[in-house]
């Protein structure tokens, strides 16, 4: 499965720093995927949404970490262009 499409809006709210859309295989779009920096880099969080308990659980994300790792690639390349 390759990432066949990204958009990215850059932000600057504390630690938010953009939102990305990717389309998977010319199949499938996610859409909401956050840029965060963090202590130390920059890294992905995949869309969530707050459950009832005030606890946030994924909407959608990766099985595996090679994938995981992939996306995050991809959206921070084209983040730093």
């Amino acid at each position: 499965m390759k990432v066949t499409k990204i958009k990215i809006d850059k932000i600057e709210k504390r630690k938010l720093k953009g939102i990305a859309s990717i389309i998977l295989d010319d199949c499938l779009a996610i859409h909401r995927i956050k840029i965060i920096e963090g202590k130390n880099r920059l890294f992905v969080s995949m869309p969530d949404r707050k459950k009832s308990d005030g606890r946030f659980s994924d909407i959608v994300h990766p099985i595996n970490q090679e994938f995981r790792q992939y996306i995050e690639t991809v959206i921070l390349e084209e983040f730093n262009r």
